[in-house]
């Protein structure tokens, strides 16, 4: 048999490429004639560059010292050259949430990630490919492009501070030093496809989970509106919420374009070739729950798993409602369910291992021909 094991990253425990290796080392202990190809996912959140790089031949990975991290703090960027001259940059490497000290709200900046697409497009790079997700702020974006040249002032002229919390302050935006887009243009990778304002909006859905209080809310979402209002900006585009507004931002400044961040790195990395001839498709992620077929990972590989005769698994960490996989005929393991919450989080590795076994006794007991019905198409996004 042939198998196909994509997952992406179990976040804070292990990442895709380490995941996928486990699930296969468990499968192959079971049936070790079976061809078996690992692939690492992501959706445009921590670990892109990481994916990337290590699918596509003749990348290169530069480092930019002395970059602005999200609390101020000094942290080391990081950009990926692709073949023709493109840059790929992920903001969570150099302004994510998992490289604050404590949780800054208003403080918050993403100056680091205009660092890094500024060292960019000075070694030569033609078009750039930015991954958000995992922000730390609620910034509209303004920090990074403040780093590459666009000044936000307030009503008595002076430089705005860094951070979401000082966007209701702005008065007007120079626009005359701002670097332009490359000639290539901008891509934004994303999984969510929220706008910047309103109830679905970057400052009400995603400040609380970056700790910003009810309060602190209402204040992000002030000032994004003053933000959009001074760049003139599309702010209900879909996706502008991505990252506390920072798709906004380079929608509105570099006429960026945001696409899936699942299905682009899933087809970078040739899945839906692999899944031509599979006869076995295991995916995965930390929690599998009601946002997992929407935008991201393992609702965009197993949208590619419409034909009936491919057998389709999901490896969770966690699996809190199993009703859609049970209804579609997914096979799934929880890791949770298998060691307790406490030995999955410490030797995730170990789990999996034992998951992509069971999945080998599962998935390959004789049954039906056809196990596994037709899964519907996950909604466009």
């Amino acid at each position: 048999m042939r198998v196909v094991v994509a997952p992406d990253s179990f976040k804070g425990s292990l990442d895709a490429a380490g995941a996928a290796a486990a699930i296969a080392r468990g499968w192959r202990a079971v049936r070790p004639g079976d061809d078996v190809r690992t692939v690492a996912l992501a959706d445009g959140g921590e670990g892109t560059l990481a994916v990337i790089a290590a699918a596509v031949p003749g990348a290169l990975v530069h480092e930019v010292p002395g970059c602005t991290g999200p609390d101020g703090r000094v942290v080391v960027g990081r950009w990926l050259e692709l073949p023709g001259r493109h840059a790929v940059v992920e903001l969570a490497q150099v302004s994510g949430l998992t490289l604050m000290a404590a949780p800054d709200p208003l403080g918050a900046t993403t100056r680091g990630l205009g660092e890094v697409v500024a060292a960019a497009l000075d070694a030569g790079a033609q078009s750039v490919t930015i991954a958000l997700g995992g922000s730390a702020s609620t910034d509209g974006g303004a920090g990074a492009l403040s780093a590459l040249g666009l000044v936000l002032r307030d009503a008595t002229g002076a430089v705005l501070q860094d951070g979401g919390g000082a966007l209701g302050q702005l008065a007007t935006a120079d626009r005359s030093g701002l670097r332009p887009p490359p000639p290539g243009g901008v891509v934004l990778l994303t999984d969510v496809d929220n706008p910047l304002l309103g109830a679905r909006g970057a400052a009400r859905v995603f400040g609380p989970q970056k700790g910003a209080s009810a309060g602190d809310v209402e204040q992000l979402e002030a000032g994004l509106a003053r933000l959009a209002q001074v760049l003139d900006g599309a702010g209900q585009v879909p996706g502008a919420g991505a990252a506390g507004g920072t798709g906004f931002g380079f929608i509105a400044a570099w006429q960026a374009r945001v696409v899936s961040g699942a299905a682009h790195v899933a087809a970078l990395v040739g899945l839906p070739e692999l899944l031509s001839g599979a006869d076995v498709l295991i995916t995965g992620e930390g929690r599998f729950d009601g946002t997992s077929l929407d935008g991201k990972v393992v609702g965009e590989v197993v949208g590619l798993a419409s034909r009936p005769a491919l057998r389709t698994a999901v490896v969770a960490g966690s699996i809190p409602d199993a009703r859609w996989l049970d209804e579609h005929g997914v096979w799934h393991c929880s890791l949770v369910d298998l060691a307790g919450e406490a030995a999955a989080l410490a030797d995730p590795a170990r789990w999996l291992t034992e998951a992509g076994t069971r999945a080998a006794h599962a998935l390959t007991t004789p049954g039906p021909a056809d196990p596994t019905p037709p899964i519907p198409p996950i909604r466009p996004r």
